[in-house]
């Protein structure tokens, strides 16, 4: 079983206007209510590919119980902690071919709902090798929070797969215990280096990801978006190359990814398929109109097209 872990998830509600006026009532009978975050959108795709996995994090309120009742209804299994304060909305208003979102910054966890969410993610270790670790933090809880988890699975030798960004990603790599995986794309490596990449020179990223940091972590996944992506294993690095699709909904590719991954690694995919896999995941969400979900007969068809070459120096 995979468990996956959503500190600060939502429910994501889609309003689809032919056009947004400003200062006027705008209506709209197409809305679409999700039980929303990167975490989730994870557990969704393992659960499309017939994987075993388990929801955890955080929920609270009215919005917590409708999460709750929406991976009910999908038959996925989870295991939240409750917390007081109510669980967020992210908002995406899709007009004149635009979207434009507004993001509550979620409920803020308490000290002590913390350390009941920790107890409980120690509990569940015991039954999975594999957590996927996704998004952003709620309020309250510390930026290296994912950090702790990371050892945490590491003590119960369980693989941490991380896709988070900015300073909760920062605090992951500033730890003494590094990560199985981190997923990167190359906006986050930019902002996390402080330095500009550009694709056609991809030397320069080997080089970057050479650096100490990120001494220790057996995989670094870097997505190029419709190029690809760039990958180290070990001290091995692999170009990925992605056939050109018709994208519908790109968002949650990534989460994709991640769970085609961890997916993967249940099936003791070698290192080459491994990768193939993963990219054919992120592909298929990418042409499906709801977030967070695949056609196993998309994958199965990308994995075929991709190609995965291993660098020499």
């Amino acid at each position: 079983m995979i468990v996956t872990v959503t500190m600060n998830p939502s429910i994501d509600i889609s309003y689809p206007l032919d056009r947004l006026k400003m200062d006027t009532v705008n209506r709209t009978d197409q809305v679409t209510k999700t039980a929303g975050g990167k975490g989730l959108n994870v557990t969704r795709v393992i659960h499309d590919l017939g994987g075993a996995v388990l929801a955890t994090g955080v929920l609270g309120g009215f919005h917590g119980k409708f999460i709750a009742e929406e991976l009910n209804k999908a038959g996925i299994n989870q295991a939240f902690t409750p917390i007081k304060e109510e669980t967020r909305d992210s908002i995406a208003i899709l007009h004149e071919g635009n979207q434009t979102e507004i993001l509550e910054t979620g409920p803020t966890v308490s000290g002590e709902e913390k350390i009941v969410f920790l107890k409980k993610f120690e509990e569940l270790l015991e039954q999975t090798d594999i957590v996927t670790i996704s998004g952003s933090l709620a309020k309250g809880l510390p930026q290296d929070f994912y950090q702790k988890l990371v050892q945490v699975a590491r003590e119960k030798e369980v693989k941490a797969l991380v896709d988070t960004s900015g300073e909760s990603l920062k605090q992951v790599l500033k730890g003494q215990v590094k990560p199985y995986l981190i997923k990167p794309n190359l906006e986050e490596l930019e902002v996390l280096l402080e330095q500009d990449f550009s694709i056609e020179q991809l030397k320069d990223i080997q080089t970057a990801l050479e650096q100490p940091l990120f001494a220790g972590i057996e995989w670094i996944v870097v997505s190029l978006g419709k190029a690809g992506a760039l990958a180290k294993h070990r001290d091995r690095f692999y170009r990925v190359t992605i056939p050109t699709i018709k994208v519908v909904n790109p968002v949650g590719s990534g989460d994709s990814t991640i769970a085609g991954f961890a997916y993967g690694l249940t099936q003791a995919m070698p290192p080459e398929d491994l990768l193939k896999f993963c990219m054919a995941t992120g592909m298929a969400n990418a042409q499906e109109r709801t977030t967070g979900h695949v056609n196993p007969i998309n994958v199965q068809r990308h994995f075929t097209k991709i190609a995965v070459k291993k660098i020499e120096r």
